[in-house]
């Protein structure tokens, strides 16, 4: 298939009109398109203020003074703070570890970290005033690197570590270490006939979302607050908010606003905690929209790394070893490093069957903006890396880099590095087979019928850099492995409250869960499982707030999973209670109330046979069931710490790409010509969702591939690119026909067999890209994102 349109392998769906595994249409999809959604910065409230931060101008620093005086003269302000000026002893937040000030205290640790916040009854007022605000800096050396983050006479990011982590790290600037041993490796390098080795950068990259930070924080008559926010993770926020304003989580009530894009930039505190404040401050509701400038310093970023790996094989290709070093850089504070250090540790040798394994993944405090969550989460810099691997290995062997590939690959039964058996289907040799089957799109594609050349088509595009003269195309091939849903012994749950009852004469369920639909289409899943689940056709999904338990995060491909598992535990409860009601007011008069196995299709009780019972009309008469229950997938455990082993993760995706590019050799011009993907999404729940989410991930990895990358002075640790000007991202014009092979091998541990799907393509299509660059020039391009100079020897 090519971009539009779906596989034809996806099975059909469930017997009630817009269920599981039908296409169904999102509801917010038209809004969107047409401009009418209403996102978290459409918000407005009488009477309302304009929040606004002030943010430090260097990237380390003690803090020696600040005077606030001028701002709080300015006509039209009602409030300005600083950490001084809150309200509890509880001043610092975290995801994991507490370590982020609400307002820098003693010293700033990172360029563009919060110091003081503003609100106005103007945005240009608010702005105005946070300006008149004097800082007054003592710079301190920069921490930017390994060797300067390690080094004996290292600065201290953070003065009097106390988090669970310091205990086992060499440095108090390494935040976390993640070995994963398995077997011997000095042993079997002796083995090898073949060893190839190789040292990975990897660039800081953007989740780039469309809609900024936004949120309205509304004082309430008791004392409390009302947060509107764009987040991905409603319960999470909570927890940390609440002890800074001082309040009791019920005070602290939190409804999801429009969201404009995440893809993990989100799932840590930005304005939020600074909005409550104002408002409590001042009384009267606040807004804070950030500008473009501002939220590239308002969220973490993806983890830059530097990766050293060493593969060894037989003279067949079978591998024998891996050795690998993974640094990442965690910037100024913890966010979710932990958890990236090892995802990107257990996850480092990639979907290939390797007995020998010495990996050690860490991250590191520096002064660099802080990094965090973003799509693929630490899998996507190994990838990077142990892919180019295996073709370094492919082409010092002597063969084809997928039989290469295939011939190493894991299946069902595999024990990984970490000891834990893959036990659901691992069809990564099969994936292969499928993405290296696809057409190929026709050489020169760029000529017209008049042997013109369609610079359209062509590196450079528009801009006319070429006719073609230099042109010359590549094809590359990866695949990857990501986990699905938290790890590492996290209590990985989701809630979800039904509700059955008849409006207006017609059956309707009503779904309630504090998912956060950030535009991944879980409410239109969730939909589709109330009707296959409930019969009924009719579904309202109710906003998603902190009035019902928690969904955890929307990250980790883990949402259609457990809050999709959740809503379908708790659909069949309503569906038990529906039916014992139906048996008690109709059950005796008709036997098969009692012996057949009982459904709800489009509005009626039914027989396995087909046979009509009842209407849900009449068995629920006047009467509602709601129902309130949780979900969790099978437990995890922690990593051991000196050898990596444990059962810690639940479920694996997979995805596989092959690129096609053409490269302008005299002017170093990429054009990416083709994107082909095969990947198993288990069960496809809605298959036009399912190509879509497979498609934007492959996007995002050929951003990183070519083109993005937050560029940070290695002297200043200041970001240079602030902006879409300088950062770019790709556009219609960038991408790529992104053909699908949607294979769908159920997981038995999982709601309807499915697996996650968002993330798995963001792995391969970078190293896929990279390789592809590599076949048209011949050169070893060992970082990304690449750039002109690269390809032209004048880097």
């Amino acid at each position: 298939m090519g971009t539009t349109g779906l596989p034809t392998n996806i099975t059909q769906g469930s017997r009630t009109k817009g269920g599981i595994g039908e296409s169904t249409l999102r509801p917010d999809g038209t809004l969107k398109v047409t401009g009418e959604f209403a996102y978290s910065s459409d918000m407005w409230h009488e009477d309302m203020l304009w929040g606004q931060i002030l943010r430090s101008t260097v990237a380390h620093a003690e803090i020696v003074s600040i005077d606030t005086a001028e701002a709080l003269a300015t006509p039209g302000v009602y409030a300005v703070m600083t950490y001084d000026d809150l309200p509890t002893e509880v001043r610092t937040y975290g995801l994991e570890i507490q370590d982020t000030p609400v307002l820098a205290h003693g010293k700033v640790r990172h360029h563009g970290e919060p110091v003081a916040i503003v609100a106005a009854d103007h945005p240009e007022t608010a702005r105005r005033a946070a300006a008149k605000i004097k800082v007054e800096y003592r710079e301190l050396p920069v921490i930017t690197d390994e060797a300067s983050a390690t080094a004996p006479d290292a600065i201290l990011v953070h003065e009097g570590r106390d988090d669970h982590h310091v205990g086992h790290v060499s440095h108090p600037n390494i935040l976390h270490r993640q070995p994963i041993i398995r077997g011997d490796v000095a042993a079997a390098r002796e083995r090898a006939d073949v060893i190839v080795e190789g040292e990975y950068v990897f660039g800081m990259q953007d989740q780039a979302f469309l809609g900024p930070e936004s949120g309205l924080a509304v004082p309430a008559e008791d004392g409390g607050v009302d947060l509107y926010v764009a987040t991905q993770w409603l319960h999470s926020d909570l927890r940390q908010i609440a002890p800074v304003l001082g309040l009791p989580e019920d005070k602290v009530r939190m409804t999801l606003a429009g969201v404009g894009g995440a893809f993990g930039g989100r799932e840590d505190l930005s304005m939020q905690i600074h909005a409550c404040l104002l408002a409590l401050r001042t009384g009267k509701p606040v807004k804070i929209v950030y500008n473009r400038f501002e939220s590239f310093f308002g969220h973490v970023h993806r983890h830059p790394a530097k990766l050293y790996y060493e593969h060894g094989a037989t003279r067949d290709g079978k591998l024998t070893h891996l050795s690998a070093r993974i640094v990442l850089d965690g910037g100024a504070y913890a966010s979710a490093s932990p958890a990236v250090v090892g995802n990107a540790a257990s996850l480092g040798a990639g979907p290939y069957v390797v007995d020998d394994v010495d990996i050690e993944a860490i991250a590191l405090y520096t002064n660099n903006p802080p990094c965090g969550a973003m799509r693929g989460f630490g899998a996507v810099q190994a990838c990077f890396a142990y892919e180019a691997q295996m073709d370094k290995l492919a082409a010092k062997l002597g063969m084809d880099p997928v039989e290469l590939r295939q011939l190493n690959a894991m299946e069902q039964g595999t024990l990984l590095p970490t000891g834990q058996a893959v036990d659901s289907p691992a069809p990564v040799a099969e994936l292969l087979r499928r993405v290296k089957a696809m057409p190929l799109p026709p050489e020169q594609q760029w000529l017209t019928a008049g042997e013109a050349a369609d610079v359209r088509q062509l590196p450079g595009g528009l801009s006319n850099t070429t006719h073609g003269e230099g042109v010359v195309r590549g094809i590359g091939y990866a695949v990857g492995i990501k986990n699905v849903g938290f790890s590492e012994g996290f209590d990985d749950y989701s809630t979800a409250r039904v509700r059955m009852e008849v409006v207006a004469g017609e059956p309707v369920a009503t779904v309630h869960t504090a998912m956060a639909e950030v535009g991944q289409g879980g409410i239109t899943v969730h939909a589709q499982i109330a009707r296959t689940e409930l019969g009924v056709t009719q579904v309202t999904i109710n906003p998603a707030d902190t009035q019902v338990g928690s969904a955890g995060s929307t990250s980790a491909s883990r949402q259609t999973y457990v809050t999709g598992g959740a809503v379908k535990n708790s659909c069949e409860l309503v569906r038990e209670k529906v039916l014992e009601m139906g048996r008690r007011k109709f059950g005796t008069y008709h036997p098969a109330w009692a012996t057949a196995e009982l459904l709800l299709e489009g509005g009626k009780v039914v027989t396995d046979g087909g046979e009509v019972l009842a209407d849900l009309v009449d068995v629920l008469d006047d009467e509602a069931v709601e129902v309130e229950a949780e979900w969790r997938h099978r437990p995890t455990e922690p990593f051991d710490l000196r050898t990596g082993q444990g059962f810690g993760h639940v479920q694996y995706s997979f995805a596989a790409h092959r690129a096609v590019v053409e490269v302008d050799t005299e002017l170093g011009m990429v054009k990416v010509i083709e994107l082909a993907c095969a990947q198993d999404v288990g069960k496809a729940l809605n298959p036009l969702s399912v190509v879509g989410q497979i498609q934007g991930g492959t996007v995002q990895g050929l951003g990183i591939a070519v083109m993005e990358e937050i560029v940070v002075d290695p002297k200043t640790a200041k970001v240079r690119n602030p902006s879409f000007t300088d950062y770019l991202i790709p556009t219609i014009l960038d991408t790529p026909t992104i053909p699908v092979d949607v294979l769908e091998l159920a997981d038995d541990h999982a709601p309807y067999g499915l697996r996650g799907v968002g993330e798995a393509p963001t792995l391969s299509s970078t190293p896929a890209v990279l390789a592809a660059i590599r076949d048209a020039t011949g050169l070893e391009l060992n970082r990304t994102p690449v750039r002109p100079e690269h390809l032209t020897g004048t880097a």
